[in-house]
């Protein structure tokens, strides 16, 4: 079994077509045809059914489909590991992201890696958590920024914590629980309409776990696949919709209401990897320059939901602090403020 026969392989499976896998890989048709043939022949079973306008994988097709992607990865992951001894880092960074993810700016973060390591081709996929996780175990990505699910810390995978935080509400200014203003339950809200995000979705399962544990049972009406969608549904007053904590920054014209017994971090953010001696050199060098952000603060590498949230509290003690009367605008002719007393010395 040659490498040349799992790629032309996988390409076929990918593109569902042999003439658009042929054009991709820049080889015959008749030549990709070939090489199928003779992994076909080695395996002495068919891969793929052919039709006259596409073709889908057989059931032994679909099982070597994970190994192809696997084995590629890794002899991929070789070279990369090669080039980054001799002092150069090259090759491809796939990542995957979902939207809105707290605990990182993955914009900032893939502009400063790429400034770092501009010869590495960077390539992005947004997709739910699930599904994340699953590339990441199969090897078809390097590594993923995802909310933490079910499949993490298996022998294909490992996380990183990013960060946490509460549920929170978010419902239109005239909606009766926005009247009453007070913190809600998840029995409070069992007969409302929800907006919410596909069940593969991070917050999605967020949510569903909340209402589960309190034994509430709900109805998503309104399924979305981006955040502005919800946000618009939600601003339309078509239902209410329980998202992570740093979501209410991103439409402050709703509003938002906090979760009780919920706990304090049922949303938590995670960077999944394959075991660590499967990561990749380029994969290795971004969690590297996203841990030097974080502990530096650089301002392009976080989240601007998070920074926002740090600015507001900032402002506010900063006002706070301006309402205090000082010494030096004390009236004229009053007793001047008598020295601090000293701190005696131990002992």
């Amino acid at each position: 079994m040659e490498l040349r026969h799992l790629q032309h392989f996988v390409a076929v499976a990918e593109d569902q077509h042999f003439t658009r896998a042929a054009e991709r890989l820049m080889v015959s048709q008749s030549g990709l045809s070939a090489s199928i043939r003779a992994l076909e022949r080695e395996l002495q079973t068919p891969l793929f059914v052919r039709t006259t306008r596409r073709v889908t994988l057989t059931p032994a097709g679909r099982a070597l489909l994970c190994e192809a992607e696997r084995i590629l990865a890794q002899v991929r992951a070789a070279h990369e590991a090669v080039a980054a001894v001799q002092g150069v880092l090259r090759g491809m960074l796939a990542l995957g992201s979902e939207q809105c993810i707290a605990g990182v700016h993955v914009a900032g973060l893939l502009a400063s890696f790429r400034r770092e390591h501009p010869d590495v081709e960077i390539c992005l996929r947004q997709a739910g958590s699930g599904a994340l996780a699953e590339e990441v175990a199969a090897g078809r990505l390097d590594l993923a920024f995802a909310v933490r699910t079910a499949q993490e810390e298996t022998d294909q995978l490992r996380t990183v914590p990013l960060t946490s935080e509460p549920m929170t509400v978010l419902c239109h200014p005239s909606h009766p629980l926005a009247q009453a203003g007070a913190p809600v339950t998840p029995e409070d809200l069992g007969g409302e309409v929800f907006v919410d995000f596909h069940p593969d979705w991070g917050p999605r399962r967020a949510t569903d776990t909340v209402f589960a544990a309190a034994g509430v049972r709900r109805t998503v009406a309104l399924e979305v696949n981006d955040v502005h969608g919800l946000l618009d549904l939600v601003d339309e007053n078509l239902g209410i919709a329980v998202v992570p904590r740093h979501f209410r920054h991103k439409r402050p014209s709703l509003t938002a209401l906090p979760v009780k017994g919920a706990g304090d971090t049922v949303y938590q953010t995670v960077a999944l990897l394959p075991p660590e001696q499967a990561t990749s050199p380029a994969a290795r060098a971004l969690m590297g320059l996203l841990h030097r952000g974080r502990l530096t603060g650089t301002c392009a590498m976080v989240d601007p939901c998070m920074r926002r949230t740090s600015s507001s509290r900032a402002t506010a003690v900063s006002a706070k602090r301006s309402t205090r009367p000082s010494r030096a605008s004390a009236p004229t002719g009053s007793a001047p403020a008598p020295p601090p007393t000293p701190i005696p010395s131990p002992g």
